[in-house]
């Protein structure tokens, strides 16, 4: 077996506890209830269960923290002890047209000493309730996929690289960002995905499946724990100037060490130009 902390554990017996309904719901897709959100952004009642599952569990091992959630927002805890950070469903567009690609995801993250900010995410879980694959990893234990030890894809030539990235649609996001960084990396790589789940793309890249990853316009729950992942498998993750700065806003660059700097450079020409 391998070694992990309690946080884990919690992590996974609550993923685990919301997915059976998920799963359930996922099987009977086009009778679920469903409200508009925002524009072509839709939340299901599957969704409000499986966070409300989630918040229970998490909540029970650890009343004293503070959860930062999709759906429910941020629910207050001590500022000095950590938070969680939870999407319930990650793909929720791909979970209602019945497209057997989403994700729970969850990530803990530390407060900054005075509890008035926060700082370091140090686990995250990412668990497909249809594949029962868990991908978790927390600080100075690695990445892992169930008990499989994960690295980060060794390929260090773009030509022969799969990235995964995330298109902007009604109401969201910079079209004409996106197209700029396309035409420089399509012609580049041997391909591009777009599959509607962050946290999977990086946990994928953490599993070495996607040799790299880009978008913005995502949310802190959307990469909480992909970020985790990516990283203790070995990789490097920044916004789209190489620092920490943009990351917080949703702008996520993701890759192994040689691919992640010449992505870099790509995207940092593209937006220059």
């Amino acid at each position: 077996m391998v070694s992990h902390s309690g946080l884990i554990t919690v992590m996974t017996r609550a993923a685990r506890k919301a997915a059976p309904r998920l799963r359930r719901d996922f099987g009977e897709v086009e009778q679920l209830q469903v409200s508009r959100k925002g524009p072509a952004d839709f939340v299901s009642m599957a969704d409000k269960q499986a966070e409300s599952t989630l918040v229970e569990e998490l909540r029970h091992a650890r009343p004293d923290w503070g959860l930062l959630l999709e759906e429910g927002g941020t629910i207050a805890g001590d500022p000095n002890k950590p938070r969680w950070i939870v999407d319930p469903v990650d793909g929720t567009s791909n979970f209602l047209h019945g497209i057997p690609h989403f994700a729970i995801s969850i990530a803990v993250q530390e407060p900054k000493p005075g509890g008035q900010a926060w700082g370091e995410l140090t686990q995250g879980l990412v668990y497909n309730p249809l594949t029962d694959e868990s991908f978790w990893a927390e600080k100075g234990r690695g990445a892992w996929l169930n008990e499989r030890r994960l690295r980060v894809s060794a390929r260090r030539d773009l030509s022969e690289a799969l990235i995964a990235t995330g298109i902007p649609y009604k109401a969201h996001g910079d079209l004409a960002r996106f197209d700029k960084i396309l035409d420089v990396i399509s012609p580049e790589v041997a391909g591009i995905r777009r599959f509607g789940s962050a946290a999977l793309d990086l946990a994928w890249v953490a599993a070495g499946r996607f040799d790299g990853f880009w978008e913005e316009d995502l949310q802190l729950w959307d990469i909480a724990a992909g970020i985790v992942l990516v990283r203790e498998a070995g990789g490097y993750v920044t916004d789209f100037r190489g620092g920490e700065a943009g990351v917080a806003n949703g702008q996520i660059l993701a890759g192994n060490d040689q691919l992640h700097n010449r992505l870099h450079k790509l995207v940092a020409g593209a937006l220059r130009s």
